[in-house]
């Protein structure tokens, strides 16, 4: 390869005779006519997983939180384990969307609405476990301050867990208002490739009668600019308040001002490996394999491998100030965790967020769909494990 071939850039577009037209064809396609077969196979296993989540939940409710094991002291931390995984999943949707579009990042626009969707419904699922928790699902109005009549009751405005609520529903807000808007120019699309007059009302109701226009196109720029802008703090600042659930309080293992920017480190490694594991099925399902390219998963797996390292350098960084402090409690709330009952969460954490992802410090690994999708999965289940790891160890 010559000097001048390498500095041309990969295109993020593959296929032969690409045009625009083509391109609103291809994309369009999969909303007219009959779905095919993988498009029902796929589907089939989502409504599948979502009867099973309907039937857990209403279970869970219906005969209370003690199903999750809260006999046992250290079990109450299903649920929160759960909720932080979730809360992480839904950072990768953000940062696709807005830090990315902020410095310009064109592989972004591939992946960026289904990232967008993604963190819409993992942070409704996060906001679930906290109601749950209560143990009263049909009280959850009391975590809302709001002006009432019963008197000097009122939240407490000093837990950790009341600054999830403002900050969980402040970013699913405006995660909502930026996936909505910048939908508006595709339901136009769609509108105008409709067949019949029914659908073209129903998307022209939904994109509110986008036409294009130059006027239209520079205030869809401005209004993404600004939505990114809010978006950007909110990415650090939601996994920040989600980590003072535990850094605020006073238990060996939790008591740790490292807690902020590990959360959000591994928020957003866990994000990009959720996001790789839905695009890769998506991909082969929808016929997408022009429009995400190799390209695309490549630049994905650069940000995890980064993100995947700073989790580990984290990890280190916590051993050593436990072991520095001389603090007898932490040093063994740390040794418990290694080498305890829960030895086998600590390790599997280790080995799947620590270890795994430095195989794609190899350009071939980081280009391998099956690699790319077994380590996206192991990825997920290591961060699992991760808060798991965290919140059951200190207890126990």
């Amino acid at each position: 390869m010559s000097h001048v071939d390498s500095l041309i850039r990969e295109p993020l577009i593959n296929g032969e005779n690409i045009t625009y037209g083509k391109i609103t064809e291809d994309i369009v396609r999969s909303t007219e006519g009959r779905p095919p077969m993988n498009w029902w196979i796929a589907f089939s296993f989502a409504v599948v997983g979502l009867l099973l989540y309907v039937f857990a939940v209403s279970y869970t409710i219906w005969k209370g939180i003690g199903v999750w094991g809260l006999n046992k002291t250290v079990n109450w931390a299903w649920d929160i384990t759960n909720f932080v995984w979730w809360v992480g999943i839904g950072h990768a949707g953000t940062l696709i969307s807005a830090v990315l579009l902020l410095f310009r990042q064109k592989w972004r626009t591939g992946i960026n609405r289904a990232a967008e969707a993604m963190t819409i419904f993992a942070v409704v699922c996060a906001g679930q476990f906290p109601l749950i928790h209560m143990g009263r699902i049909w009280q959850g109005f009391f975590i809302f301050p709001y002006p009432n009549t019963r008197g000097p009751l009122w939240v407490n405005f000093n837990s950790p867990l009341l600054w999830d609520v403002f900050a969980i529903s402040t970013y699913f807000s405006v995660s909502c208002l930026f996936w909505y808007s910048g939908l508006m120019p595709d339901f136009g699309t769609i509108r105008d490739k409709a067949k019949s007059s029914k659908r073209k009302f129903i998307y022209n109701v939904l994109s509110f009668g986008w036409r294009g226009t130059a006027k239209q196109w520079s205030r869809f720029e401005s209004l993404s600019l600004v939505l990114a802008g809010l978006s950007t703090p909110l990415v650090l600042s939601v996994h920040t308040i989600v980590s003072f659930d535990f850094a605020t309080s006073v238990i060996p293992g939790w008591h740790t001002t490292i807690f902020p920017p590990y959360f959000v480190a591994g928020a957003i490694f866990s994000g990009f490996a959720m996001v790789l594991t839905l695009m890769l099925i998506a991909r082969k399902v929808q016929h997408l394999e022009n429009y995400i390219t190799i390209a695309h998963i490549e630049s994905m797996n650069k940000v995890i491998v980064v993100t995947g390292s700073i989790v580990g350098i984290a990890y280190i960084t916590e051993l050593f100030v436990a072991w520095y402090s001389g603090y007898l409690y932490e040093q063994y709330a740390f040794y418990n965790r290694a080498f305890g009952d829960y030895k086998w969460a600590y390790w599997g954490m280790m080995s799947c967020n620590v270890l795994s992802p430095q195989i794609f410090w190899i350009k071939k690994m980081r280009r391998n769909i099956a690699v790319t999708f077994f380590m996206s999965v192991f990825i997920n289940i290591g961060m699992w494990f991760e808060r798991f790891v965290i919140i059951v160890t200190s207890l126990h």
